[in-house]
């Protein structure tokens, strides 16, 4: 039968989700070129056809003389001159009708013949990994379908033990670019099918670690910790943290217990402190690296450690103007640094688990993750979410599969300190029971979603793009009811940390009125910041007709539905080049800021970090004459803990106009020592004041202005009427 209208998110064959970490156990990467051919429409008159079988041939140019090409995988084919992407906003590039798909459905075929390596002689089980298939994937082994699998951005692991063989092995990926699950994917992004992430063979030995699940408290009070490891596999099993000479055997899983750590330095996007740590079984060896921070909520504050946790972050697609959504680590880790260097200290993961790379930089680098799952039903705001899956029980499976695939993946990584179910999907039943899977499976994180208007599903109020009005309105005396929400629900809202999953939209000369929201994120303490939308425009590449390269949007590959330019909303052209927009968020989230008097008498310095004292910058001071620097020091200063403020005088050398018609003092935030994401010397911030203002002689007027006039009447600089006829 097709799978193309099956709401179900897939085979039962899938296995189930689990933690990604470093292994010993062998992997084979079957990333590389691959045989491909693209179909208009999905076979659906044979949808058991397979794409190819084992064939002794196999080498044999002519098995690809019939209409197959080469295709690198990951990619995406349509990035390959294999059809044309499309991009919508809102909008589905279909007509709503769940959960049927057009009949015009391209279908690539995908096929690779490979050798298992020597490593795997002797394992017990061999399994494939797929990381990022856009569409409905089939998979073949040697000609024998061993499952289907949807969820674009999310893992999928099957047992191919039973039909692998020594030599050589085929294995066929048919990929449906549309199905029932294009419903749940309305991200707001291009529609990009095909294999975009790597596909793997894994080697499980006996004795194997099926699964590590890892919990690492810290205690704010007293700095001890607490580590928590859940095994799935075989016992015994050895954990090893050699830094905190934690060396521990569990014999049997009845022996798993807690470590108790008399002393843990806290992990925090300013100080990522990460320990090794493995787990250790018969046949496998884990490699993790643990960072120790507690989450909680505390009536209306979201705390890390017992601090106020104030998100200065941004919302980040996946997005190359050549490989689409394919991941390049080297570039990936430039972009997180590019953050780091402008004061953004938070992801949100829109709209989709990203690589899991990702989060593995961002726990090194130090950045506060919202990790979202890969949902988003906004095509169904069009029709009033009449027939929204939401609310539909027979998705219950596929949201439920969507959100365990997502938080099985990623759950050991300190970074993450919140769950998100999901982008614009309305509400209903679904998402209550995706909120309570999460709450039962991961109750360490709070759970978030905008879209729980009522909020009794979530656990902060989030809101995209309130005016400055709104946030007052719901941060202080409610003089207004609550977006979407009155009375006894406005009420319930406003008694939560309130975030900003989306604001200050980038958009052509955007973002805008930043300095406004980031004093109100001052201003109010429940407020707790919040995501620029977004971080880079996802313009790709194209030509003109007489070659000139262009980053085209919406409608540039004459697609018919399309929401134009939508997708240039970046705080980084898609180039990655930044705009001016960044340098502004940059001077106003900065997290050590300082204002400069007036008269260059002192300067104002605010420690905004979240638990970094200043004791690793220096407050350097600049004295410039017309335009020339002149002089240089440094200030000295005690260190100010996180959250602290003090007016330092600035010397009078530092404040000396001399001779000079105009003369200008800067005090620079200036980094003491390398760092991951900067050399030494990297301006945090700045601040100048004007010690002397350059002389203007004032101008002389050319004549006398007496109003204006119109036939007898004279009028003044507001219109109005002042004289008729001469008479006043």
């Amino acid at each position: 039968m097709s799978h193309l209208d099956d709401v179900a998110p897939g085979s039962a064959s899938r296995l189930p989700p689990r933690a990604r970490s470093a292994t010993d156990a062998p992997v084979h990467s079957l990333d590389g070129d691959w045989r491909f051919r693209l179909l208009a429409e999905a076979p659906v008159d044979d949808p058991g056809r397979v794409p190819e079988v084992a064939d002794p041939a196999l080498d044999d140019a002519a098995l690809d003389a019939a209409g197959w090409t080469t295709l690198p995988v990951p990619s995406h084919w349509v990035l390959h001159g294999h059809g044309s992407p499309a991009y919508t906003n809102l909008q589905y590039p279909f007509p709503i009708d769940p959960p049927h798909v057009p009949d015009a459905n391209p279908t690539g075929e995908h096929r690779r013949a490979f050798e298992l390596p020597a490593s795997f002689a002797g394992a017990e089980r061999v399994l494939l990994r797929t990381d990022g298939i856009e569409g409905l994937a089939t998979f073949w082994v040697n000609g024998v379908e061993v499952g289907w699998a949807t969820g674009s951005r999310l893992t999928t692991e099957l047992d191919v033990t039973a039909l692998v063989v020594p030599g050589v092995n085929v294995l066929g990926i048919r990929v449906h670019q549309w199905s029932a699950a294009s419903y749940l994917e309305d991200q707001d992004q291009w529609w990009l099918p095909g294999i975009f992430r790597s596909v793997e063979l894994l080697a499980r030995p006996a004795g194997a670690l099926d699964d590590v699940r890892v919990r690492a408290d810290r205690d704010p009070a007293d700095g001890s910790g607490r580590l928590e490891v859940e095994v799935d596999g075989a016992f015994p099993v050895v954990v090893r943290v050699p830094e905190l000479g934690i060396h521990v055997t569990w014999e049997t899983a009845a022996d798993v217990a807690p470590v108790a750590i008399p002393a843990v330095d806290a992990w925090s996007a300013e100080r990522p402190r990460l320990y090794d740590a493995t787990v250790s079984s018969s046949g496998e060896t884990a490699s993790l690296r643990i960072g120790f921070r507690t989450v909680r909520i505390d009536g209306d504050a979201l705390l890390v450690d017992g601090r106020r946790l104030t998100f200065r972050g941004v919302n980040r697609h996946e997005s190359h103007p050549e490989r689409g959504r394919v991941f390049d680590e080297s570039e990936a880790r430039a972009d997180l640094e590019l953050m780091k260097r402008n004061g953004v200290n938070a992801i949100r993961t829109s709209h989709y688990p990203p690589h899991p790379r990702l989060i593995d930089i961002a726990d090194e680098l130090g950045l506060w993750v919202v990790l979202e799952c890969d949902l988003e039903t906004h095509g169904f705001w069009d029709v009033e979410w009449r027939d929204n899956p939401s609310d539909d029980p027979r998705w219950r499976d596929a949201y439920l599969d969507r959100i365990a695939r997502t938080v099985g993946r990623d759950r050991n990584h300190p970074s993450i300190v919140m769950w998100s179910l999901g982008n614009e999907s309305g509400t209903g039943r679904n998402i209550a029971a995706m909120s309570a899977w999460v709450r039962r499976a991961d109750p360490t994180r709070p759970v978030h979603y905008e879209g729980d208007l009522t909020g009794e599903h979530t656990d902060v109020y989030s809101r995209m793009y309130p005016t400055l009005e709104e946030i007052d309105s719901v941060c202080g005396t409610p003089v207004a009811s609550i977006h979407e929400t009155a009375g006894a629900t406005g009420a319930k809202q406003r008694a939560k940390p309130f975030i900003l999953c989306e604001y200050g939209h980038a958009m052509g000369n955007g973002p805008g009125s930043l300095a406004d929201y980031e004093d109100a994120i001052d201003r109010w303490p429940r407020l707790h910041g919040g995501f620029v939308w977004e971080w880079r425009d996802h313009g790709l590449l194209a030509r003109t007709a007489d070659g000139r390269p262009f980053h085209a949007y919406g409608g540039d590959f004459g697609e018919p539905v399309h929401d134009g330019p939508f997708v240039m909303d970046g705080l980084l052209l898609s180039d990655g080049t930044p705009t001016p927009g960044l340098a502004e968020l940059a001077a106003v989230i900065a997290p050590v800021r300082v204002r400069v008097a007036a008269d260059g008498s002192g300067v104002r310095v605010e420690n905004r970090r979240h638990d970094a004292s200043t004791d690793d910058v220096d407050l350097v001071w600049i004295l410039a004459h017309d335009g020339r620097p002149v002089g240089r020091g440094i200030l000295e200063h005690a260190p100010l803990s996180a959250g602290e403020a003090a007016t330092i005088p600035l010397p009078v050398e530092a404040r000396a106009a001399g001779h000079a018609e105009e003369a200008h003092v800067t005090v620079q935030v200036v980094t003491r020592h390398d760092a991951p994401w900067a050399e030494a010397g990297h301006v945090v911030s700045s601040h100048q004041a004007l010690v002397r203002d350059r002389p203007v002689p004032r101008p002389r007027p050319a004549g006398r202005w007496r109003g204006d006039a119109l036939g007898v009447g004279t009028f003044d600089a507001r219109g109005d009427l002042v004289a008729w006829g001469g008479v006043p």
